[in-house]
């Protein structure tokens, strides 16, 4: 075979922004090292506070809690590298740290993506089914939904992971990427892909568009109760408590599904895309979810008054 006397490759060069001007690269440095430190606190706060304080352990604010933390390591796996990237002239990573970075990715994105779809059947039961809503999402049942999405996301990315890490790399080891990412990755295979492919758009629609059908059918049942509540109040209330939920979905699923339900034909610039879900967009949910939620607020000033 051909193949045979080609060097099969042991590590990738991640591209990154190399492309772009020294001048350009230092300031993206500093930008995404300010970005990931305010997202990591920002998550952080958020995290803390849903913790410690008693009223705030309901069903909303658990997922919230979770969602903090996926966004955490959603941004840990990804930007430092990148972040090294920018200044390093070394921007090659094993096979071993690409399979890993690819592996935590996977699960974590996948996590959110669950984590996002069961937020939505929550506001769904807080304001379709108000009577049944704390029979149904007890404190049991939001534990075991949690526990659910986080080993379905472990499970089947793994299935994924396994068949990557299986094919032959032989043709390049440059991955036009600032991590390791599915199809860039696979577009090095000197293998035939054509399964991956396969395997990668059924987790992509599995963890992509299941989700988003749960969150768009939940939403349509909110609007019509809502517009039945004779209470103005009541209205402005329901629509209060989804608006936060809303802009967090519309920002993630909006960049996520440009990326990947796209042909792998290198078609589509990853990175543009990539920053956004992997340091935008996590930075700014502890600030919309807490600008927007009353309680949390109250919560933080009485945590900032007895300090």
């Amino acid at each position: 075979m051909a193949l045979e006397n080609q060097t099969v490759v042991s590590e990738f060069i991640l591209v990154g922004f190399s492309d772009l001007s020294p001048q350009t690269q230092r300031f993206l440095f500093v930008l995404f090292l300010l970005l990931y430190i305010l997202t990591v606190t920002g998550n952080l706060l958020v995290f803390a506070i849903l913790t410690i304080d008693p009223g705030l352990h309901m069903p909303m604010y658990f997922f919230l809690r979770n969602l903090s933390f996926v966004e955490i390591c959603i941004t840990t796996v990804t930007i430092p590298r990148a972040v090294v990237g920018l200044l390093a002239e070394d921007r090659s990573i094993s096979f071993s740290g690409c399979a890993l970075q690819l592996y935590f990715f996977f699960i974590f994105g996948s996590e959110e993506c669950m984590l996002l779809g069961v937020m939505a059947y929550d506001r769904y039961m807080a304001i379709c089914n108000p009577l049944r809503y704390a029979t149904i999402m007890s404190n049991k049942r939001c534990v075991l939904m949690a526990a659910g999405s986080w080993i379905m996301s472990v499970v089947l990315q793994s299935g994924q992971i396994t068949f990557i890490i299986s094919l032959s790399f032989c043709k390049s080891n440059v991955i036009d990427h600032f991590f390791c990412d599915g199809p860039p990755v696979l577009r090095l295979s000197c293998t035939d892909t054509y399964l991956n492919n396969i395997v990668r758009f059924s987790a992509d629609v599995f963890f992509l568009v299941i989700p988003f059908l749960v969150i768009f059918s939940s939403y349509i049942y909110i609007l019509f109760t809502v517009l039945k509540m004779n209470s103005r109040e009541g209205r402005s209330k329901a629509f209060s408590t989804c608006s936060s939920h809303l802009a967090v979905v519309t920002l993630f699923y909006g960049t996520l599904m440009i990326a990947y339900l796209q042909p792998n034909d290198g078609s589509v610039d990853p990175r543009c895309f990539a920053v956004f879900y992997c340091l935008v967009n996590p930075m700014l949910n502890p600030l919309i979810y807490s600008l927007r939620s009353k309680d949390v607020k109250r919560a933080l000033r009485r945590r900032i008054c007895r300090k």
